[in-house]
């Protein structure tokens, strides 16, 4: 009933650019808050960024300044542009979103399938 697709991972070499996308769809009223997190070989998924409806951003102290998440509400999409990319980058990356499918419904998460980046030096 509800989906989050995922888009824009693959192969840089490191120092370059890469610009996720995640879109959500089906039984959804409102989202609140989106994001992203990540999850490398042997390591366990960590919070890379997330954002509010009204556009209030958090970062991990490893991507802020080279990262930047941002949303578009009116098409339940989530963006993050990954600049200066390293290979201590290289993660599966998933989106995440808190949803409403009613009004004065609880809030679910959901989260997406992942896209893998692949920072090479």
């Amino acid at each position: 009933q509800v989906q989050l697709v995922e888009s824009g991972g693959g192969l840089v070499q490191a120092g370059g650019s890469l610009r996720l996308s995640c879109v959500a769809s089906g039984r959804i009223f409102r989202i609140d808050d989106m994001g992203w997190y990540r999850q490398a070989p042997g390591k366990q998924r960590e919070l890379v960024a997330s954002i509010t409806r009204g556009g209030l951003s958090k970062y991990a102290d490893s991507v802020k300044g080279r990262f930047t998440v941002s949303r578009d509400n009116a098409n339940n999409t989530v963006y993050l542009q990954m600049n200066s990319l390293k290979p201590e980058d290289t993660a599966v990356y998933f989106c995440t979103m808190a949803y409403r499918m009613l009004p004065s419904g609880a809030p679910y998460d959901y989260w997406g399938q992942g896209t893998q980046v692949t920072v090479s030096s």
